[in-house]
């Protein structure tokens, strides 16, 4: 093991035993059952299905997009599999982070969980863009005071609690997911397959009426197709707060991702399908102005899906909100980041973990540039991907006697699948736009430097990823 690999775990302040510290970031265990986890899991993405997805219609058309979507759901289900039996060998709040840290070391573990940082933090501030162009079409007002005023509600919502915020994200969720299924059966009676196909064919190589940006289309579309997922692996992040994880993580991971899918294809099939993939392509608002080409201006659909779909979008903006503040409380926790930050209140909520991210990304939604966020969150995620990929296979291989309550399907099979096709998404982003994933990579090679230059020597001990660490140690002497 390297020295950048290895840190150096600090000693505590002289007037704090690690009893007291741990005492003062501390969760509220048992808040969460497994109906909630699958709850989480779809309320982190659904947003996907009522903004974004439908950009990856401008870079790939409908055929280059539906072969995305399918892709991109073969490698989300491989890895809630293989996340699936991480997160029963390892429940802890740090989700990917934990468990990179078991199978790599504490350099590994901060190179993924900052990874997932990058993700989460930018998430919202997309989600936030999206959410003001719903509430321009509905009422006229949009922009930077819609995006504070999701902020400030949100997280004063978070600080009362998890138990409270994940139960009010159930309801809202549930509501959003009501206005899908108006939307999808609306849909069907004018479906018309010849409107997938009626983007101008280029002149790119492979270009035809189902690629009408070639072949090059289809990677260009991955991205944003990720967006119909985006977010789901954040389940193993309630780990400390879920009742029998052993048991509720397997099902809310695989469970959501079940839904999600299913609402991926069916919209993406309903909705080009009916009002036309070229009038989608660039909408801020595809499901509004679906459902405005096919029934007309001012119609009760029109405005319910507006309405409840505000739902969709702050479901997932509320919950990412919970997953950034959980990944920032495990990373501070054991020292990577400010110990500050995974101070919690009286609610058991990292408070400073909730409302520190939140003005960053307050600050980011300003730019008003949603599709350029998501692309610069989906390169913090499938940066992630291929790390935590290669902490299942590595574990598979380095401690195949470790306790599993649940075991992945195919093994190192199913999580290789995840990591090529995850690798490959990486460069995706590139290609769509190298300025804004340099961007990205910028912010990411600053964490970086953060840990060479400082946090590795001030790592804590007694935290449980450094637990499982140990027990790693000592299985390796031994």
């Amino acid at each position: 093991m390297s020295d950048i690999d290895a840190g150096h775990s600090a000693p505590l302040p002289p007037s704090e035993t690690q009893q007291e510290y741990f005492e003062k970031r501390q969760l509220k265990q048992g808040a969460v059952g497994w109906l909630l986890l699958v709850g989480l899991g779809v309320a982190y993405v659904i947003s996907g299905d009522f903004a974004g997805w439908n950009f990856g219609l401008a870079q790939g058309g409908w055929g280059g997009m539906f072969i995305a979507t399918v892709v991109v759901a073969i490698m989300y289900l491989c890895m809630c599999l293989s996340m699936s039996e991480m997160s029963t060998m390892l429940p802890t709040a740090g989700g990917g982070y934990s468990f990179a840290r078991t199978a790599f070391g504490p350099f590994g573990g901060y190179l993924t969980g900052t990874a997932i940082l990058i993700e989460y933090a930018i998430a919202p501030a997309a989600i936030a863009c999206f959410i003001g162009a719903y509430c321009e079409s509905l009422f006229g007002v949009g922009g930077w005071i819609i995006y504070l005023i999701c902020y400030l509600v949100f997280m004063g919502i978070h600080l009362k609690g998890a138990g409270e915020a994940l139960k009010i994200m159930f309801v809202i969720t549930a509501i959003a997911a009501v206005a899908l299924f108006v939307f999808i059966i609306s849909m069907i009676p004018h479906f018309n397959s010849a409107n997938l196909f009626n983007i101008a064919v280029s002149d790119k190589a492979g270009a035809s009426t189902f690629l009408p940006f070639g072949y090059m289309g289809i990677w260009a579309a991955v991205p944003y197709a990720i967006w119909f997922f985006l977010a789901v692996e954040g389940v193993p992040l309630a780990a400390e707060e879920a009742k029998n994880p052993t048991k509720s993580l397997p099902r809310g991971l695989i469970g959501s991702m079940l839904i999600l899918a299913s609402f991926a294809l069916l919209i993406l099939f309903l909705g080009a399908g009916a009002a036309g993939a070229d009038l989608l392509k660039d909408s801020g608002a595809p499901l509004v102005d679906a459902l405005v080409a096919v029934y007309g201006q001012n119609t009760w659909l029109a405005s319910f899906v507006n309405f409840v779909g505000l739902a969709g979008l702050i479901a997932s903006f509320f919950s990412i909100i919970y997953a950034y503040s959980r990944q920032i409380f495990a990373l501070s926790r054991a020292g990577y980041l400010p110990t500050s930050l995974s101070l919690t209140n009286k609610n058991k909520a990292p408070y400073l973990a909730i409302i520190i991210p939140g003005i960053i990304g307050f600050l980011l939604s300003l730019t008003g540039e949603g599709d350029l966020l998501i692309l610069m969150a989906v390169f913090g995620a499938t940066i992630s991907y291929v790390l935590m990929m290669l902490s299942h296979i590595k574990l598979r291989m380095s401690r195949p006697d470790m306790h599993r309550p649940y075991k992945t399907p195919g093994g190192i099979v199913t999580s290789s699948i995840a990591l090529v096709l995850a690798a490959i998404a990486v460069v995706a982003g590139f290609l769509v736009d190298p300025k804004v994933w340099f961007m990205a990579a910028g912010i990411y090679v600053a964490f970086i430097a953060y840990f060479v230059f400082y946090s590795r020597h001030k790592l804590v001990k007694g935290t449980p990823e450094e637990e499982f660490e140990n027990i790693r140690k000592a299985e390796q002497e031994l």
